[in-house]
């Protein structure tokens, strides 16, 4: 899939169709429609609610053939019993330690039932298939005193939210190769109602889990299931490498579900993220590296990631991010054909003195906002920190981010980059947008201490920082000065 990949890896913007920009340019509301019923038609409908809030959900047309494994188990064969209340973690551990011994001959594979299955946190394997049936829900029991405290990350300095251990991940993996989690859409669901209520009540005294963590892993599928309700980041792979996610469907409640982001890679290399509904907490995807000096030191960047075929929403937050925390740097990361409704922030890279690192060669492309209070953000200081123990000199590069066909309706502030004379936002490049607003006041582009260029007309008219080209690579005007800065954050 991504190991195509190699180091002189560079999007390629020219190689779009030429009759599909013309299409774009003269038919915006019939694209829109179009996106939504192609997604419909690939996926199929069903409906789900997030607190009384009808929204699709999608869910494959055809059900996969599940990768075969030289074994299979059922849940039930090692005394699982899906009623919702009985506690099923010793069956999942004895299903995964005989589907370990199974290693040498290709793995196993352990099919989950229809059914409730409540369970306490376990591990898995490696060359390991765990399959969820039509039907098949896995529950996180809600008491914290059953989740195992685990040392904070290494690129983290400690736990995210408070010093010290952190809890694991209802479903977690380390050191591990050939991973798949996939099935005919079945769920897992962390419950994490009881997590974020005691977060918010200032009852917890460590950092929450994730719902699914895998780290320092390797050769990872994950397709055709649903995932919801987790305490903290939905699906975190850890350093990571030839991590494949497709085909599945991540919800959170829009709004009481703090940190709950859908997927956040974090120091891995070689991901594809595709054909997906992502409506949560806080960003549906958050590309991520380490955390000032302690991911500086790490060293472990997020690199060559495809993010495509997406329908995401994030009423508090943004659909797509990378950082906040990237001291390890991120590069090479093409986001396509993303749909982004009713979010904070359409497309967002966050950064702050201190984080080091660098954030290069990304190219965002088949883009739609549909009601979004700020299209695109970039934003250098995020002033976030572990602790008092970060080089403020320690800054970050951006360079070399690319926009085309950034398209939609119902956008308050298309564009907000926001540079600073100590971290100046190099080569940002612009090509066909056009994007309707709810708000009719000067200044909706907006730019501060940025370099780049613009190619053709787009529309709201770009800031006076960014050279202007014509569609032939023409100069028709220089840039006034790049340090002008008109950033509004009450618009």
């Amino acid at each position: 899939m991504v190991d195509t990949f190699s180091s002189s890896w560079r999007p390629q913007l020219h190689q779009r169709p030429r009759w599909l920009m013309s299409f774009l340019t003269a038919h915006r509301t019939q694209l829109l429609v179009l996106w939504v019923v192609g997604f419909v038609m690939v996926f199929g409908l069903q409906v789900n609610s997030i607190d009384g809030v009808g929204l699709f959900r999608m869910k494959a047309a055809a059900r996969p053939i599940p990768r075969l494994r030289p074994v299979a188990f059922n849940l039930t064969d090692f005394g699982g019993v899906g009623d919702g209340k009985t506690l099923n973690t010793a069956a999942f551990e004895r299903a995964v330690e005989a589907i370990s011994k199974a290693g040498a001959r290709g793995g196993g594979q352990l099919n989950v039932p229809a059914g409730r299955w409540l369970t306490a946190p376990f591990n898995l394997t490696n060359h390991m298939t765990l399959f969820l049936a039509e039907g098949a829900v896995i529950l996180g029991i809600e008491d914290e005193n059953h989740w195992p405290l685990m040392p904070p990350l290494p690129s983290y300095g400690y736990g995210r939210e408070h010093k010290g251990p952190r809890y694991g991940s209802l479903i977690h993996g380390q050191n591990l190769r050939d991973i798949v989690i996939t099935g005919y859409n079945g769920t897992i669901d962390g419950q994490g109602q009881a997590w974020w209520t005691k977060y918010k009540k200032k009852i917890l005294t460590n950092t929450r889990g994730p719902l699914v963590q895998l780290m320092w892993s390797k050769d990872i599928v994950i397709s055709n299931i649903t995932l919801r309700n987790s305490p903290f980041w939905t699906l975190h792979p850890y350093d990571c490498k030839n991590v494949t996610i497709s085909g599945i469907t991540i919800l959170a409640p829009v709004f009481g579900a703090p940190n709950t982001d859908g997927i956040d890679p974090d120091s891995c290399q070689d991901v594809l993220i595709e054909n997906s509904y992502i409506c949560v907490g806080d960003d549906a995807i958050a590309i991520k590296s380490g955390w000032d000096q302690y991911g500086i030191a790490y060293g472990r960047p997020s690199t060559n990631i495809i993010i495509r075929n997406l329908i995401v929403r994030s009423v508090v937050s943004a659909g797509i991010s990378i950082g906040s925390e990237m001291s390890g740097g991120v590069s090479n990361v093409t986001v396509e054909n993303l749909f982004v409704w009713e979010t904070r922030r359409g497309v967002r890279i966050k950064t702050a003195p201190g984080r080091g690192g660098y954030v290069r060669n990304i190219a965002y492309r088949n883009v739609i906002f549909e009601n979004v209070r700020v299209g695109i953000v970039i934003k250098t200081d995020y002033n976030e920190h572990p602790d008092e123990g970060f080089d403020p000199k320690a800054l970050p590069i951006i360079t070399n981010i690319s926009f085309s066909s950034i398209h939609g309706q119902g956008v308050r502030v298309p564009v907000r980059i926001h540079g600073s004379e100590d971290i100046p936002i190099k080569d940002v490049s612009f090509r066909d947008m056009s994007v309707g607003l709810t708000y009719k006041k000067k200044h909706i582009f907006q730019c501060s201490f940025v370099d780049g260029h613009v190619i053709g007309s787009i529309f709201p008219s770009p800031c006076q920082n960014l050279d202007l080209y014509d569609e032939q690579g023409n100069l028709v005007k220089r840039s006034v000065s790049q340090n002008i800065t008109d950033i509004d954050y009450d618009i």
